[in-house]
């Protein structure tokens, strides 16, 4: 147990931007029909494409509701729509797309298995060649004469490559089909268009990072030519939120495939892929959000202003009159009945050209962190071989040296180390780990469509946190700052975990600042640097806090807090009370917890505090830590016989059949000691 490993940030399959708009100008109508799963699928196989495509639109919206897909999955629904993607109307194939999309995206990783399974890339396939001859052949295809400006094939693309990013990123069936198939060059030939479709690159973007993550078997496919077009992306100038997100985007494929660069560009390519997460993280998304709804309010005034005039010269009015005396009308259709003190912030379209750029700012910062989580994340050993080699059974002194190395600044390659520097990512980091102002959410509460992305902002701060604890981990203390740097950080996150009211229930959060506050606990105790910004009553009211929330992760770390700061208490005079109110809380833990990983955890922190010094003995004694150990030995170790053959890896095992043995040696070292 004892030090925590960096994180890996694996990405979620679901799209960052929300539920997609893929009804094709059905929505209303959609909305007014929910028919059942069978009716619906029922329509696929009618003679009219105008039926089909309604039918696939209203697929596509009611399975963005997760309790509406396993009767679409009963009634077969993966089979019936697959063949959709390859209709003869491209209308159809756009909306099947889009509801192929929308299961993968709400269905989670067990939808997007059964989907490869049931062979939905067979036909995908076949839809991304098509649309791809169609990109090369710069091919517009109207459906109608209403529809003469409408470019199916860049639609359908878009589409088809977010279905394939979905899948890719659930099921590594898929990622073996994309492998086989070549089709990183469909998602090239995508990512061409940022000059002219701005969202199908970002979908190709997605779709390309996700892929190159991790996949060996891809590499030989990544050619000079290739490599190319990422370059062309990386060195593009546009300074939209979007173009912004699809750097951030390809700045993580090229990290992703950086060995594919010869060694003597390394240092250029990392030190350019670390400028554009450097730039994505400078941007002020309080400042952005903020005029970006003042300028939606007012798009929308100005229409609805227009709407009143016409109705009321219509009714031969006085409209200048009107206006200046403060007795408009509301316009007709209801559009503004409600308006009160020119806030129209209700009646802002759902997705507002303004919303948008606010959502892929968004997007674009909390991907530039998780590409900086990967950056400082050493691959090898895994995270439960880290917890064995810095247990604290300390017997095996070359596996102690080696914990120790993999726990230095060399887990980072001078280039990235120069780069994070020299572009200021922990002083940005430090930035993000701090929530919105209040004025940006109470802006964005005020408008139903705005309101997601207060949620968006808060996973931020959870990113930049987990972040920080990586920055933590692999940052030497000058390299941090300091120590008055450090006792400045501490106080931070003192402050930003209690002002958060039901702490417990906010899990992710939980688990992102107890990381960070865990490893700056073990930079601080390792340089013998005083922790002062957080009392023992403070700590004991987290680590409550922490050992009632659901998130596992977020117990490790509060019961690893709690060894870490006893072990440090145990050194000085006068703290047997304070050890003794630890230790009780310990061994609440160690007695209640449902996971066997997290009691291995507080056994071994109990084993840290009380290992040695007078008051460890005292307070030990006095609780008689002893005989409530000895006690439950027996019952871990029949724990681990059980569920060791169930829920638990190998590793895990062995971490935990570590403690079992530094935990009988505990025992018989203070039974020796209460004999002398």
């Amino acid at each position: 147990m004892g030090k925590k490993k960096t994180s890996k940030f694996v990405r979620p399959q679901f799209s960052p931007i929300g539920p997609p708009n893929n009804t094709s100008g059905l929505e209303e109508e959609a909305e007014e029909v929910c028919s059942p799963a069978g009716d619906l699928l029922e329509k696929l196989q009618s003679v009219s494409p105008d039926v089909r495509e309604f039918a696939c639109a209203n697929i596509s919206k009611l399975v963005q509701e997760k309790k509406v897909i396993p009767s679409f999955l009963q009634k077969d629904a993966i089979r019936c729509l697959g063949p959709m993607l390859l209709d003869p109307s491209v209308a159809v194939r756009e909306t099947a797309a889009g509801a192929l999309r929308n299961l993968s995206a709400c269905g989670g990783y067990d939808v997007c298995e059964e989907m490869v399974k049931q062979d939905v890339m067979t036909p995908l396939i076949a839809l991304l060649r098509e649309c791809c001859a169609g990109l090369d052949a710069n091919v517009v295809i109207p459906q109608n004469q209403k529809d003469a400006d409408k470019n199916y094939v860049e639609d359908i693309a878009n589409e088809a490559i977010h279905l394939l990013w979905n899948l890719c990123e659930s099921s590594s069936r898929a990622v073996s089909v994309f492998n086989k198939e070549g089709l990183l060059d469909v998602c090239i030939q995508c990512l061409r268009r940022f000059n002219t479709n701005i969202e199908l690159a970002l979908s190709a973007a997605y779709c390309l990072q996700t892929i190159t993550e991790d996949n060996a078997e891809l590499l030989p496919s990544l050619i000079p030519s290739t490599l190319q077009v990422l370059e062309m992306v990386l060195l593009s100038s546009e300074d939209t939120t979007e173009h912004l997100l699809l750097r951030t985007l390809v700045a993580g494929t090229v990290w992703n495939v950086k060995s594919l660069i010869p060694s003597s560009s390394q240092a250029d390519t990392i030190n350019a892929v670390i400028r554009i997460l450097s730039e994505t993280l400078e941007k002020n998304a309080n400042q952005i959000i903020l005029r970006l709804r003042e300028a939606a309010c007012a798009m929308l005034k100005v229409v609805a202003e227009t709407e009143m005039e016409e109705e009321m010269i219509d009714a031969g009015g006085d409209v200048t009159s009107n206006l200046e005396d403060g007795k408009q009308k509301a316009p007709h259709k209801g559009k503004a009945g409600n308006m009160k003190n020119d806030d129209i912030s209700d009646l802002l379209p759902a997705r507002s050209e303004e919303l948008r750029h606010a959502t892929a700012l968004l997007a674009a910062q909390q991907t530039a962190l998780e590409i900086i989580v990967n950056m400082c994340c050493s691959e090898d050993p895994s995270d439960d071989e880290w917890e064995e080699m810095s247990s604290s059974d300390e017997s095996d002194n070359s596996m102690t040296e080696v914990a120790g190395t993999l726990f230095s600044p060399l887990c980072l390659s001078a280039e990235v180390l120069s780069g994070l520097m020299n572009y200021l990512i922990p002083k940005k980091v430090l930035e993000k780990t701090e929530f919105t102002d209040n004025v940006t959410v109470d802006a964005c509460n005020k408008s139903p469509p705005w309101r997601p992305l207060i949620a968006k902002m808060k996973r931020i701060q959870c990113r930049a946190l987990t972040c920080l604890h990586n920055l933590l981990s692999v940052l030497d203390v000058e390299g941090l700052g300091g120590p008055a740097a450090l006792q400045a950080l501490s106080q931070h996150l003192t402050q930003l975990i209690f002002s958060v009211s039901e702490l417990s229930k906010d899990s992710e959060f939980l688990e992102a600042v107890t990381s960070a506050i865990r490893s700056l606990f073990q930079i601080m105790a390792s340089q013998n640097l005083p922790q002062q910004c957080m009392s023992a009553e403070q700590l004991l009211l987290l680590c409550e806090a922490g050992a009632q929330c659901e998130n596992t992760s977020a117990r490790v770390n509060v019961v690893a807090m709690m060894g870490i700061s006893g072990n440090v208490l145990a050194k000085g005079d006068n703290t047997a009370e304070t050890l003794k109110m630890m230790g009780n809380f310990l061994l609440q833990v160690v007695t209640k917890d449902s996971s066997l990983v997290v009691v291995g955890e507080a056994l071994d922190a109990i084993i840290d505090v009380f290992a040695d010094g007078k008051e460890a003995d005292k307070a030990a004694d006095q609780m008689k830590l002893v005989q409530a150990l000895k006690s439950f030995q027996p019952i871990f170790k029949s724990r681990i016989q059980k569920e060791g053959k169930g829920s638990l890896t190998p590793d895990q095992r062995l971490v935990l059949d570590n403690v079992k043995t530094n935990l009988r040696r505990f025992i018989a070292y203070q039974e020796a000691l209460a004999k002398k």
